[in-house]
């Protein structure tokens, strides 16, 4: 296999990158870049199509820097760890979206600011973002961690922070770690409960958002409640 540098220059990453801009990019030629180098058996490019092929970028955000150096020839630990750190600088960066105080009147608004954090989880996790009357966000917090395909949730827990924080109204969000965003017949049911629960502490659920892979489904837009 070739290394790189012999491949043609307008097929190089780094110099389509510097000519092009980082848009212009496959997802196998930035992840390429973090590589640097590849190996006598196969260029930095091919290694990350390699890697891409496991499971694509959601894979790159669940492995640990031991599941990259143990199951890809010519991946060490200073590889991995680069890939690592730029998937967690891409999760804090859209973390970062919530600085400021963001408005959020749409599903699609909120479904933004939680995305490329949950949409890589490979656990159930329920969230809940607090508003207050004008419809900015005071925060999003973490009510609970569940298994590998549920995530128990009460409402004493679930309304604790928008109490606290003075909250007008409140957005939940949890992931389908399958990526199907499809109801439950029991995410419907605890829907129903916390908006009750809700309307009783006089803290409006404007929504209960189902975050699949890059994607998500708005319960109250779908009819659900």
């Amino acid at each position: 296999m070739s290394p790189l540098k012999d491949y043609p220059i307008e097929m190089r990453p780094r110099e389509k990158m510097i000519r092009l801009g980082s848009g212009a990019l496959s997802d196998s030629e930035l992840l390429a870049i973090l590589i640097g180098t590849g190996s006598a058996a196969q260029s930095a490019l091919e290694l990350a199509q390699e890697l891409l092929k496991e499971g694509g970028m959601r894979f790159l955000a669940q492995a640990g820097v031991e599941d990259l150096t143990d199951d890809f020839f010519g991946m060490g630990k200073a590889k991995a760890c680069q890939i690592k750190a730029a998937v967690e600088l891409g999760k804090r960066i859209s973390a970062s979206d919530l600085a400021g105080n963001p408005v959020v009147r749409t599903p699609q608004e909120a479904a933004k600011l939680v995305l490329g954090d949950m949409s890589h989880l490979d656990r159930e996790q329920f969230r809940v973002m607090n508003l207050n009357t004008r419809n900015q966000v005071l925060a999003v917090d973490i009510v609970s961690i569940g298994s590998l395909t549920s995530s128990p949730v009460h409402p004493r827990e679930v309304f604790k922070m928008p109490l606290k924080r003075s909250a007008a109204s409140v957005i939940l969000f949890h992931n389908h770690p399958s990526g199907d965003t499809k109801p439950s017949d029991a995410d419907v049911e605890v829907t129903l409960r916390l908006k009750e629960a809700g309307r009783i502490l006089g803290i409006e659920v404007l929504d209960h958002l189902i975050i699949g892979y890059n994607i998500f489904l708005s319960m109250k837009e779908n009819g659900f409640f």
